[in-house]
């Protein structure tokens, strides 16, 4: 069966690398003008190679120290690569970047390729082969063997060929990044305009397969788009797969539109987000530390972002040490968990380093916040159920699934599935979704985090109102806005249900928390339920009520909103309330009314409850809205809950009687 991988280039500039494509394919990679005119790589170009059953899509990639920012789009897609040296110069700095950049970018196994070897004799060529061994010790290319070409002759092409056939045999494809089976990726590298097409994109698809017509994303973008049609190679095809070097004809995007650096994926398999941590380490050689607030140069993909730095820890890594960061742009990051990044300098423009993504849409992460900063390293973990773990931690209260789960460990969909039954079955992770319309995950020490929260939150408002008998729950958000209403009615759900909170759908309060009142608080309690049950339906005022009795009106309506909860009174409107007989008094006086007639009119009502029209509008209200009455016109007729009332009244008649 026929394999498909991406074969790179890499080395210094005028080192032979065009040349050396041109050899083993007959393609020119450098296509732009200016490259003809200067003789110099700019951009990647393209070219296919096939060898047994090996097809290689090849990515020659430009040399000079200005245009890394393309040789990083080309090689980020590789499987495979080859360090070009030319023997009449030996090792340069691009070949040094490079080599580091490859890496960096955890390429798993290349080759090395000595150019332009007629140029000296042979006793050169054993220094420089011994020199290019010394540089790729303790890397990937170790035991890579050193091929030695000349582009102008032919010498070592056909060798050369045997060679890479056989290191792609050895790697089997284990070691690379893209996986067939799985969801489909392409990061943009060229996007243009072909007459009677309209606009093509090219890239390297990294994972998955595609096929004309299908429906895919494009990032950070967040659209759907649809594809008319595929190429691969120069020739039309029904699809494409990981491996395969493939040109894009998207219907509904205009070519200025979408650019390198942005993403055709399956829905959901990315994220974009202005903010990711990173586990980065600084080269050995760079010539630069990494300092808090810095500026960098962040390669992803095929995208170059500009973006602050912020250490997790300490002020600076030193050249040679890692540690944890976070990246944060006003350009949209574009990633997956553990995809592999480059960082440089924004200037002077050199490479400082590298490392691999940890949360590929993240919150801010306090340098205070020691508990914080510790779990951040289980995201680097090889143990997967403890990366889940710090993952679901720090997805806090977001609305996320097994999908986002999946895409910041960098896992298959079903395995996300399994991991999160696991952490549920280890009671790692709460579902809260009793209380929700949809699946609310909270890991277990978020969840008792928040519940702390909510009972400090409880204890303070008690301690503020200590009248009250409990507290509404539109307060309780209020003083937790950075907690959705969902989490928020879950973890209520869970505090009632443990007994430390006791309460319902309106309000809640402590457990051993009961509505103190002082001696003069109790007095006037006892006289505001007498005077509403004196004033019948012409109920007092809360202000009124807060004159003759000597008290703020904080103290009245927390007076009321406890007479309310012991049941003497019921709220009717903002400033209206009814002692409990006046309150059956209203049902039964208005039910019996209705049965006799085809509806009332407000005078009549207001006549029936002996009140004047002030009164009696917000009754009438009241008794639309709970559905006792219904209003058609001028008139009110019975409503829904008429026969239901009834019951009420008489539970409430007997109650009343029994107190």
């Amino acid at each position: 069966m026929t394999r498909q991988l991406i074969l790179g280039t890499a080395g210094h500039i005028d080192h032979g690398k065009t040349a050396l494509v041109r050899a083993l394919t007959g393609v020119d990679t450098d296509r732009l003008p200016e490259e003809k005119q200067r003789g110099i790589t700019i951009d990647i170009g393209f070219a296919h190679l096939e060898v047994a059953d090996v097809q290689f899509g090849i990515v020659d990639v430009p040399g000079h120290e200005r245009f890394i920012k393309n040789m990083l789009a080309g090689a980020a897609g590789v499987d495979l690569a080859m360090l070009v040296v030319a023997a009449d110069d030996s090792i340069m700095p691009q070949t040094r970047e490079h080599l580091a950049i490859l890496e960096m970018l955890q390429i798993p196994a290349g080759l090395v390729v000595l150019t332009k070897c007629d140029l000296v004799d042979d006793d050169w060529l054993d220094l420089v082969a011994d020199d290019v061994r010394s540089l790729v010790r303790g890397t990937f290319l170790e035991s890579a063997p050193i091929i030695r070409t000349s582009s102008s002759t032919g010498r070592g092409i056909e060798e050369l060929k045997l060679a890479l056939g056989q290191i792609a045999s050895d790697a089997d494809g284990s070691g690379s990044k893209k996986h067939a089976a799985g969801q489909f990726r392409l990061p943009v590298d060229r996007s243009f305009v072909l007459g009677g097409l309209g606009t093509v994109v090219t890239g390297t698809v990294w994972s998955g397969t595609v096929s004309a017509g299908d429906e895919i994303e494009w990032l950070p973008v967040g659209r759907k788009v649809r594809l008319r049609g595929l190429q691969s190679h120069g020739r039309a095809v029904e699809s494409v797969t990981a491996g395969q070097r493939a040109a894009l004809n998207l219907i509904g995007v205009h070519h200025t539109e979408i650019m390198r650096g942005h993403e055709l994926a399956c829905s959901g398999l990315l994220r974009a987000s202005r903010r990711i941590t990173a586990h980065v380490r600084v080269l050995k050689e760079s010539p630069l530390a990494l300092r808090h607030r810095a500026r960098l140069r962040v390669h992803l993909g095929t995208q170059e972002v500009l973006a602050g730095v912020r250490l997790v820890n300490g002020t600076s890594l030193e050249p040679g040490e890692s540690g944890i960061v976070q990246l944060i742009s006003s350009q949209p990051f574009v990633s997956r968990g553990r995809q592999p990044l480059i960082i440089r300098a924004e200037s002077p423009l050199i490479t400082l380093g590298g490392g691999i993504v940890v949360q590929c849409a993240a919150d801010r992460l306090s340098r205070r916040d020691g508990a914080a900063s510790e779990r951040v390293g289980d995201l680097l973990s090889d143990d997967g159920l403890k990366r889940a773990d710090a993952v679901a931690y720090f997805l806090g209260t977001r609305d996320w699934s097994a999908i986002d789960l999946a895409c910041e460990l960098d896992v298959d969909l079903p395995d996300a599935e399994s991991l999160i039954a696991q952490l549920r079955a280890d009671r790692r992770l709460i579902d809260l979704s009793a209380a929700a319309r949809r699946t609310t995950f909270l890991h277990v020490d978020r969840c008792k985090a928040m519940e702390e929260r909510i009972l400090a939150t409880l204890r303070r408002l008690h301690t503020h109102a200590p009248i009250e008998p409990s507290v509404p729950r539109q307060r309780i958000a209020q003083a937790m806005r950075y907690v959705d209403a969902e989490h928020l009615t879950g973890l209520l759900t869970r505090l009632i249900k443990s007994g430390k909170i006791v309460g319902g759908e309106t309000g809640v309060a402590l457990r051993d928390h009961a509505g103190r009142l002082t001696a003069a608080q109790e007095a006037a309690r006892d006289q505001i339920v007498q005077r509403y049950e004196r004033d019948a339906f012409m109920p007092p005022d809360p202000g009124e009520l807060a004159m003759q009795y000597g008290l703020s009106g904080p103290e009245v309506r927390q007076l009321l909103s406890l007479c309310v909860h012991q049941g003497e009174l019921v709220h009717v409107s903002a400033t209206i309330y009814l002692h409990r007989t006046w309150h059956v008094q209203l049902h039964q006086r208005v039910g019996a009314a209705l049965a006799g007639s085809d509806g009332l009119t407000m005078a009549e009502i207001r006549d029936l409850l002996e009140t004047s029209r002030k009164y009696a509008l917000p009754m009438c209200e009241y008794l639309d809205r709970v559905g006792v009455t219904k209003r058609q016109g001028d008139l009110r007729v019975a409503g829904p809950a008429m026969q239901s009332s009834a019951t009420i009244e008489a539970d409430q008649t007997s109650t009343a009687q029994s107190e």
